[in-house]
């Protein structure tokens, strides 16, 4: 298949990228900096800088949707919570024009979106069917999921991805979850209690990879481990892995003078479980939330 990848070198897109090669698959990715992706991404990879000379998407089999400035790397200001809407929703209204523009439009659309959708949803157990709640990071997520659902048709499906937080071996949320822990105060944030939906790298793009595969399957799937844990337990399995001290809890006031309104990503959770994914097949290999740490710590 030809598949199109917008975020192909971010912390999902560029191991994607990889695996989809290794497939033999033929791959092109939109960036806004061809230099530093041609750096990062394999000389097979072609590189598209940006979709304003595209007319259509004839001769593209799939598009992965994975850009979007990243949540959690700066406090939201208004023009920052702005640029957070704009570097999702723009790029994938832009791909939903050029889909229905298409005489031979892409068989499938997998576009991103998060586990944020639900917003802060405390013990409630959430799977796809749950609506969510008003709070920004749902109507983000919710705009960003409608923008998407456009391109659904007869011929296109679309798959929605609400992700949690993806445990990687470079970069990402555990880079900045691992440095307290370096520097001997790691431990839980605020009471400790707020779930935190995982998902193990590898499962994030073998999730992918089968939503790709199965084309039966369209709609919203929480690509989450199975068993989501609370905060205080991640903190205490993070502090094993690493062999440091996990007991120095960051008191929630102290996280909201740093954070702002965005502390609502730390502080805040969702209990979400994996239903359709499961249902649909898909067998995940990272169950168990040590073993994942310890594979990528």
């Amino acid at each position: 298949m030809h598949i199109l990848i917008t975020g192909g070198t971010g912390l999902i897109g560029r191991p994607l990228t990889t695996r989809l090669l290794q497939a033999g698959h033929q791959i092109s990715v939109v960036t806004r900096d061809v230099a530093a992706a041609r750096r990062t991404l394999s000389e097979k990879v072609s590189l598209w800088s940006g979709l304003d000379q595209q007319q259509d998407l004839n001769g593209i089999d799939a598009v992965i949707n994975l850009a979007g400035e990243p949540i959690a790397a700066k406090r939201w200001s208004e023009p920052q919570k702005q640029l957070l809407c704009d570097s999702r929703w723009q790029i994938t209204q832009r791909l939903v024009e050029l889909i229905e523009a298409s005489s031979t439009p892409p068989a499938v659309l997998i576009s991103g979106s998060a586990t944020g959708f639900y917003g802060d949803t405390g013990d409630l157990v959430v799977t796809e069917d749950d609506p969510g709640h008003a709070e920004f990071t749902h109507e983000l997520c919710a705009r960003w999921e409608q923008l998407a659902l456009k391109a659904q048709s007869d011929r296109t499906r679309v798959c929605l991805l609400r992700t949690g937080v993806v445990l990687s071996k470079r970069g990402g949320a555990l880079e900045k979850m691992k440095l307290p822990f370096k520097l001997g105060i790691g431990g839980p944030l605020g009471n400790g209690k707020q779930y935190l939906p995982w998902i193990h790298l590898e499962d994030a793009i073998s999730g992918i990879l089968w939503l790709l595969d199965t084309p039966t399957l369209d709609g919203p799937f929480n690509l989450v481990a199975p068993y989501a844990v609370r905060n205080e337990q991640f903190a205490a399995a993070l502090g094993e892995v690493m062999h440091r001290p996990a007991f120095m809890r960051t008191p929630a006031t102290a996280i909201r003078l740093m954070m702002g309104e965005s502390a609502i990503l730390v502080l805040g959770g969702q209990h979400v479980l994996p239903q359709r994914l499961e249902a649909s097949g898909f067998r995940f290999r990272w169950y168990e939330l040590d073993k994942a740490l310890a594979d990528v710590v």
